[in-house]
């Protein structure tokens, strides 16, 4: 755990040790209460005349007995002053341990926010966005709270029993270890209750993980939950996660409730020990009655940090839990190019060779692919769903890598192409377009660091979205809602498209990312593209045939081969799967214009 806390403390260690020595003066203070009220009991009312040496030289400074019996009230402004004094050291002790926790959490949430979005794409596929939000957010706030609360604890706690009972021996040698009598037992006890709830924490933690996921789900899938009217299913199933949540929590909080009252009943018997004891002391002679109400400070003082202890070690379970967390975030490899990477121009031929490829643990979804594109050149792909199309852009992105093969472009091996640069200058549009909350305008922009407001004009007029925006009353700075709910499929779609376009990519995709507008507008971005971007090479993949027709030259996708190539006036010329679906296309384009043709 201290090793833990060193690393972690390592950029706010100054602050830290300022805070801890602050704890220490505090401590001290605090500690010094007690003898002044046994003085002023002892020399002030009760008249003793004994003075300890140590006393005698404070009593001389202040003017001497029969001075300050006659001016109680230097005793207690001297009393007051020790208390401002504690105070200010408090203060300082509070906060720098917060303002260091503070820091510690800021930039552990940097550094796995960095460090997540440095991890490979596939690892973002299986991954579960509620947990992930829950370790960048409540476990890191978790050993925020450790660092500026319980590990500043265990320093207090060790200055607070080495200083108390080294006074208390100075008192009383018996009345000392008569305070720490149960001692070890409140000890062990902590140490068995830290191992019995270790489970039950890191259960609650995974539960509420768990919890988490599927709430950020439902709310991301509300409207899909509308659709089918699945509310009252979907509250059942966060109802029972909800439920192993707070079953979960509640076996943490049973534990902690028999310690609590546990060790509480123990302190109280030990409490109760010594001051029968010390009264006993007292009938007796032997020790004056300000000790017995000092030493009844004092036990709180001694008792405390024993029993502290209990409560820290159970926070450091939960911290060591959420830490852990992090840590297996952390220990996953980030995304890294190979050693002799570098920038290459894009703009050139694209050379697919004996490419196979394959997912994590399943079967090749690309065999033995080979194809080449020209610079310039629009490619479509057409194929049946789990055919390869989308495959084929993830390798280009290098999102994956294949297994066998070689891809180039402009003559070099992709895998020796920076995969920041790659990504860079390959825009794609996917089919289901994210957009942020944010307006249409920052939208567009986010695509690169700087952007003219004149190349988003540009690049929305040929994604025929300028039109639409500007019969927004905000036009431009219309807010388009989370996930960019606000605008219809079509009206998203196009805005997507206009923020790739801004990109000025040497290579373009559409992944069948002009399904949601209807056949005029598909056209009409189309011939845009082709005027504006004939330098770029493009690929579009699409189910649709007129969306495909007028490329350069349509691939033919089957179980992970090209099993045909060719324009479409070739390709429906010949038997294979572009000319039955041009068929039926063709068909069911013939019967909507009969059924809406009038009568």
């Amino acid at each position: 755990m201290f090793k833990r806390m060193f690393l972690m403390l390592k950029p706010v260690r100054f602050k830290y040790s300022i805070a801890i020595l602050a704890a220490f003066i505090a401590i001290i203070l605090e500690q010094i209460r007690p003898l002044i009220i046994r003085f002023i009991i002892d020399h002030l009312l009760i008249r003793n005349d004994e003075v300890s040496p140590t006393y005698q030289r404070i009593v001389d400074f202040l003017g001497g007995l029969p001075h300050l019996r006659g001016n109680l009230w230097i005793a207690l402004l001297l009393m007051l002053l020790v208390s401002g004094v504690h105070m200010i050291f408090i203060f300082i002790r509070q906060f720098l341990t917060q303002k260091s926790g503070e820091i510690v959490s800021r930039l552990q949430r940097n550094e796995l926010y960095d460090h997540i979005q440095k991890l490979p794409y596939e690892y973002h596929v299986k991954a579960k966005t509620g947990d992930l939000i829950q370790r960048c957010t409540s476990d890191i706030d978790m050993v925020r709270r450790f660092l500026a609360g319980q590990a500043m604890g265990l320093f207090r706690i060790s200055f607070a029993f080495i200083i108390t009972f080294t006074i208390m021996l100075t008192l009383d040698m018996r009345l000392a270890f008569a305070s720490i009598a149960l001692a070890p037992i409140i000890v062990l006890f902590s140490y068995f209750f830290t191992k019995a709830i270790r489970k039950p924490t890191e259960e609650a933690e995974e539960r509420e993980g768990e919890m988490s996921t599927m709430l950020q789900e439902n709310l991301t899938g509300v409207r899909v939950v509308r659709a089918f009217a699945r509310e009252d299913y979907e509250r059942e199933k966060f109802r029972e996660k909800s439920l192993a949540f707070k079953n979960a929590s509640y076996k943490h909080m049973k534990y902690r409730a028999y310690y609590w009252s546990s060790s509480h009943a123990i302190c109280d018997i030990q409490r109760v020990g010594v001051m029968v004891f010390g009264v006993y002391l007292v009938v007796q002679g032997e020790i004056t009655v300000g000790t017995l109400i000092a030493f009844a400070a004092y036990i709180n003082s001694i008792i405390w940090p024993i029993r502290e202890l209990g409560r820290i070690l159970v926070d450091q379970v939960r911290m060591k839990a959420a830490h852990d967390r992090m840590l297996e975030i952390l220990a996953i490899e980030q995304e890294k190019d190979t050693k002799d990477a570098k920038e290459h121009d894009l703009n050139g031929d694209i050379i697919f060779d004996n490419v196979s490829f394959a997912y994590e643990g399943g079967k090749n979804v690309l065999k033995n692919l080979s194809f080449s594109v020209k610079k310039g050149e629009t490619i479509a792909i057409l194929g049946s769903t789990g055919s390869g199309k989308s495959s084929i852009m993830h390798l280009l992105l290098r999102l994956y890598d294949y297994q066998e093969g070689q891809i180039k472009i402009n003559g070099l091996e992709i895998s020796q192409i920076e995969k920041n640069y790659l990504r860079r200058k390959v825009g794609i549009v996917l089919q289901e377009p994210f957009l942020y909350s944010k307006n249409i305008m920052n939208n567009i922009k986010m695509a690169k660091d700087v952007v003219l407001e004149q190349e988003v004009y540009e690049s929305t007029k040929i994604a025929n979205a300028h039109d639409f925006i500007e019969k927004f009353n905000d036009k431009y700075d219309t807010l388009v809602g989370e996930r960019g709910v606000t605008l219809s499929g079509g009206q998203k779609q196009r805005v997507a498209i206009a923020r790739t376009l801004v990109k000025d990519s040497d290579i373009l995709i559409f992944d069948d990312s002009l399904s949601a507008v209807d056949t005029h507008t598909d056209a009409l971005i189309r011939a845009e593209l082709k005027q504006k971007q004939e330098d770029t090479t493009t690929f579009i993949i699409s189910q649709r045939i007129t969306t495909l027709m007028d490329a350069d030259r349509i691939f033919v996708m089957e179980h992970g081969r090209i099993t045909n190539i060719g324009t479409h006036k070739e390709l429906i010329e010949t038997e294979g799967l572009y000319k039955r679906i041009w068929d039926i296309q063709s068909m069911l384009e013939d019967e909507e214009e009969l059924e809406y043709e009038p009568v």
